[in-house]
């Protein structure tokens, strides 16, 4: 019996979801661009030529994807429709847990419109110039900048006399200045989003991303000016461009059928875009001040030896499913700051815990203030308030509709398994009937021995709970080293024969570079036939395609591998 291997990134629904949002961002660029393209915009085309349909399409884009940006970042929101559409679409529901990458996307968007729409309006800003400077009363594009000159009320030109200094309109109209706050508040959200800032100065990364309440307030008052403007539906009707261009000398005389034109802007619409946006993020805001305010119970402090600190935690109807994550705040180290950390308790347990690692500013704070500088004993009332939002993500509970399943981490991706593997062991210690898992093969891609020590203590009491029970077979689990000092491998050699590892403290010994994918893909197909197997990875992007690889290389194997990419 033959049985194809289905291997899933999750990445069907994600790709057509992303090619309806570059369609709709296609769609509109393309319709505005030739909206202006009409008679209403001929005389100002007059003046800008194509420029203008390049300055306004990319607006109407940029509406579209300002609308959109707010939206991802709405964590209550979403974990509201991952709960609505779960039940139908389990797929569905974990792609709301990309939301970053989606977020990220259309920051990337708004980045490349608003370039495009700033470098045309600085043309037109220079055609606007060019047709004050050359006074030619024979020369259209003066004529048109000379309307309004009067009672100023139905101008073409915003730059009203040729010793008007573009640089000054940029700084005196609401238009010039709302733009400029607007491109600087978005240059500095993206420069300091980078990778390398966000890593190594979170603070800066989470201040500067606060400027996106000066970028929506310009974005809304931007169009007030109404500085493009197009001829009146009215004045069409009594000057046809097609017409009436030919015969401007006559404008307005008597005997002639073509009257002056008048000019009007269209009335400020990205308010319309961005306000349904603006305020769900309010009562995002104001949900997570409500929670905040939610007494959170610290009820154990562990400081294990690799400068991680593990916090347990009690609060009033905390509800938790394994894979989920949750938002910290410490009011004595920062009352701004939340910091995402991925749950490692499990739901049958009667707390909550993270464990953080002591890597930045933030981090440090936290474990001075939870006592790990101390030798004594941190006494309850001096430890720290918290404050807790959340959780969010979706909820692997695609680990238990398995009957054996493969959890492979890799560094700190270690993280979400410990709830998991908690949950299973519980739920199988109960006789949980919605739980057939029989075998579980773990596998932990490591390259520092620092970073064992805390997981070890959980798998040490796994492998005890197992050994008491007598189902040692339920948990297989490989650790791999994937790098070493030369020191450190000569103190490994000396103790290999050791009953317990001479790293991790366990009987199950360390193993020293990568795991021969291929190999083990062999030896679980040859000892489970006939079965589906659960594979699940928290890990870079590369080893998730040499796992892909894996699954397609196996499909004629007698085995089903079903493999999730977890973002967690």
């Amino acid at each position: 019996m033959k049985t194809a291997v289905f291997c899933s990134f999750g990445m069907n629904m994600v790709s057509l979801f992303q090619l309806v949002w570059l369609g709709i961002n296609a769609f509109l660029f393309v319709h505005f661009y030739m909206a202006f393209l009409t008679d209403r915009w001929f005389y100002t085309r007059v003046l800008l030529g194509h420029a203008l349909s390049w300055a306004r399409a990319p607006a109407a884009a940029l509406n579209f994807n300002c609308m959109l940006i707010l939206l991802p970042v709405c964590r209550n929101l979403l974990s509201l429709l991952r709960g609505s559409i779960q039940c139908c679409s389990r797929t569905a529901a974990r792609q709301l847990d990309r939301n970053l990458t989606f977020h990220k996307l259309v920051a990337y968007m708004i980045a490349f419109h608003t370039a495009v729409h700033i470098i045309a309006h600085l043309f037109n800003f220079e055609y606007f110039m060019d047709a004050q400077l050359n006074r030619n009363t024979s020369f259209l594009p003066f004529i048109l900048s000379e309307i309004g000159n009067g009672d100023n009320a139905s101008f073409l030109n915003p730059i009203r006399t040729n010793e008007t200094n573009p640089t000054i309109v940029m700084f005196t109209t609401i238009a010039g200045l709302t733009g400029v706050a607007i491109t600087l508040a978005l240059i500095l959200i993206i420069t300091s989003s980078m990778e390398v800032i966000r890593r190594s100065y979170f603070e800066v990364f989470w201040y500067t991303h606060h400027l996106f309440v000066i970028f929506f307030i310009g974005l809304v008052f931007h169009g007030f000016g109404r500085i493009v403007r197009g001829q009146t539906a009215d004045s069409l009707k009594t000057n046809n461009p097609k017409v009436c261009a030919d015969q401007f000398e006559d404008w307005g005389k008597n005997g002639s059928d073509c009257s002056v034109p008048e000019f009007a802007g269209n009335p400020p619409m990205t308010w319309k875009w961005v306000v349904g946006p603006m305020i769900l993020y309010v009562c995002e805001r104001i949900v997570r001040i409500y929670r905040s305010h939610q007494k959170v119970v610290i009820t154990k402090v562990v400081m294990h030896p690799s400068k991680t600190l593990e916090l347990q935690m009690k609060r009033k109807g905390f509800h938790m499913e394994v894979g989920q994550y949750v938002f910290i705040q410490c009011p004595s180290v920062s009352r701004l700051e939340w910091h995402p950390f991925t749950l490692t308790s499990a739901p049958e347990e009667d707390y909550f815990s993270a464990h953080i690692r002591i890597v930045g500013d933030w981090t440090q704070a936290l474990y001075e203030a939870c006592g790990g500088d101390k030798n004594e004993t941190q006494e309850a009332w001096k430890l720290p308030k918290m404050a807790i939002d959340g959780p969010f993500g979706t909820a692997s509970e695609d680990v238990f509709r398995y009957e054996v399943v493969m959890l492979v981490g890799a560094g700190i991706g270690v993280t979400p398994f410990a709830s998991i593997l908690k949950s299973v062991w519980y739920k199988r210690i109960q006789n949980n009937q919605d739980v057939f898992t029989k075998k579980i093969y773990f596998y932990w891609l490591c390259p520092e021995t620092q970073a064992f020590e805390w997981f070890a203590d959980l798998l040490q009491s796994l492998e005890g709970q197992m050994a008491e029970r007598g189902v040692t077979n339920f948990l297989s689990y490989n650790i791999y080293l994937t790098r070493w000092k030369d020191a450190e491998a000569a103190h490994f050699r000396v103790h290999h024969e050791a009953e317990n590892d001479p790293i991790t403290g366990l009987k199950q010994k360390t193993l020293y570079g990568k795991p021969n994918w291929d190999n083990e893909f062999t030896n679980i197909t040859s000892n489970h036939p006939r079965t589906k197997v659960g594979v699940f990875l928290c890990g870079p992007p590369q080893l998730g395609i040499s796992l892909q690889k894996q699954c397609l290389s196996h499909s004629e194997a007698d085995v089903k591998f079903i493999f999730n990419k977890e973002n967690f």
